[in-house]
């Protein structure tokens, strides 16, 4: 009896284990898929920030704060190296340990990591240590993961998540943080080709009006204020001829008057920049193609009657010996009148810009040199 109860017993416990196996993996596989829809959320909410926000530096520092509340980390820090200096892009410590935390690599230990494209996990044991990085503050961090940042095997800086506990990241799924460290240097990838067009804006000597490359920043960032938003691209179709005709002179006259006349009539909610050559364009945001279509009438037959000349040259013939003049005449001014091509389509918020631009620019080169109307694409 007692045998048969205790093979009973052990075929219980034999069943218990099998069942606590079963559980434990079934618990792994939800939470190896939890965290993987974790990490698309995380993704979407990286891709959202790209859309939502236009300056770059606005759009690393979303960035962080999602990394800090989706994976409740303590500290998160992303530091960017241009090729001259360290700047702190983001951060939720105090500002008066950035000058430690930018200077990260000069110490050995992540030197090291740098140059090997590694990870860097560094811990204390006890509360009254501190890590070998920290000089002045003692209580902030007790552990912490260094990630090196490339982007296509270039250094462009790095990624530290810090915490206050001692051996807090012992058992934290690297491989995660490598996919999360991944999407942080795609995001990179993106905003530094957005840095670099922010940093060429420059303004049009003539007009004073902002370059093309304006608009792909700080004027998306007002133009994304608003669902939708209609975008005008308009051409002085015959500055060539009046280059020709007349003069180059004359003709940057035209472009000023022009310009000026728009900049005196529009809002200032509105974006007016010289986007190349004879090429201008109106960012009406947050207004429909409908309510600017008889702003646009006016403006348009306004410039068409303007006479745009140079001012009048005295031209002296002959002088008498007595220094008496004998005759002067006035040259006769040359007078442009400049034609307007417009044309004009809608752009929703998180779409391409570049795209909705390249269409307008495209029906302009390919349209009738002849043609003066304004057309809805």
């Amino acid at each position: 009896m007692a045998i048969a109860i205790v093979a009973i017993l052990i075929v219980v416990i034999i069943i218990l284990v099998i069942y606590n196996v079963s559980i434990h993996k079934k618990i792994q596989t939800f939470n190896n898929m939890n965290q993987r829809i974790t990490n698309l959320n995380v993704l979407q909410d990286f891709m959202n920030t790209i859309g939502e926000y236009s300056a770059v530096e606005e759009k690393i520092k979303k960035i962080n704060e999602i990394l800090i509340e989706k994976y409740e980390i303590k500290y998160s820090t992303i530091v960017v190296f241009d090729g001259s200096e360290y700047t702190v892009k983001a951060s939720n410590v105090d500002q008066k340990h950035w000058e430690a935390l930018k200077a990260l690599h000069e110490v050995s230990m992540f030197k090291d990591s740098i140059s090997t494209a590694t990870p860097k996990y560094v811990t204390v044991n006890h509360e009254s240590e501190r890590l070998p990085y920290q000089k002045m503050e003692f209580g902030r961090a007790k552990s912490a993961i260094f990630f090196p940042l490339y982007i296509d095997n270039v250094y462009i800086g790095y990624w530290i998540i810090e915490s206050g506990v001692p051996h807090d990241f012992d058992n934290v799924d690297t491989s995660i943080l490598e996919i999360v460290k991944d999407n942080i240097v795609t995001i990179l990838k993106t905003v530094v080709h957005q840095q670099t067009l922010e940093s060429i804006v420059k303004k049009d000597l003539f007009t004073g009006l902002y370059s093309e490359e304006y608009l792909y920043g700080e004027g998306k960032k007002k133009i994304d204020q608003y669902t939708m938003s209609t975008i005008c691209m308009f051409e002085i179709t015959n500055l060539r001829q009046i280059n020709e005709q007349y003069s180059r002179k004359l003709g940057n006259e035209v472009i000023i008057r022009v310009a000026d006349h728009i900049k005196q009539n529009i809002s200032e909610n509105y974006i007016f920049i010289r986007y190349m050559g004879p090429k201008f364009v109106i960012a009406f945001s947050g207004v429909e193609i409908e309510s600017v279509a008889e702003f646009l009438n006016d403006v348009k037959q306004q410039i068409e009657n303007l006479q745009i000349s140079l001012e009048e040259d005295v031209e002296i013939i002959d002088i008498e010996e007595n220094a008496q003049i004998k005759n002067k005449k006035n040259k006769k001014p040359q007078v442009a009148l400049p034609r307007l091509n417009f044309v004009v389509a809608s752009y929703y918020k998180g779409t391409g810009l570049e795209e909705v631009l390249k269409k307008l620019e495209d029906y302009l080169d390919n349209a009738d040199k002849n043609e003066s109307e304004i057309n809805n694409i």
